[in-house]
């Protein structure tokens, strides 16, 4: 069962990759695939278990994705000390603007759902 969803997680990988070295350059194959997977898997409804039980496997090494960014950071420190100033007012000015804009969401959510409360 579990060979089973490996290979339906692998088979959206590669046809997202060959989605992406067709039609979509500036997209990796890999995040192409997960919207593909994500799609089929909003479509149908429910997760197989196969895939269920892949991807709960494939999470307990999750955190390995981590030491790789990791490295870069300690690797490029003196650069990104250099340039300490604009990344911090980058990040600064992306935190603001998500704020701003889950917030308007979050409101536009909060009076639809009590529209469809006082309709019903």
């Amino acid at each position: 069962m579990l060979l089973r969803g490996l290979t339906w997680l692998v088979l959206f990988q590669l046809l997202g990759t060959a989605i992406q070295a067709l039609c979509l350059p500036m997209l990796p194959g890999p995040i192409v695939g997960l919207l593909l997977l994500f799609v089929y898997l909003v479509w149908r409804g429910e997760v197989s278990a196969p895939v269920q039980e892949a991807a709960s496997s494939l999470l307990r090494y999750l955190p390995l994705l981590l030491v790789p960014p990791a490295v870069g950071v300690m690797a490029y420190v003196g650069d990104i000390a250099a340039d300490f100033w604009a990344i911090a007012g980058a990040l600064l000015l992306s935190l603001l603007a998500s704020l701003a804009f889950v917030g308007w969401l979050m409101q536009r959510l909060i009076d639809r759902q009590a529209r469809g409360e006082g309709e019903a």
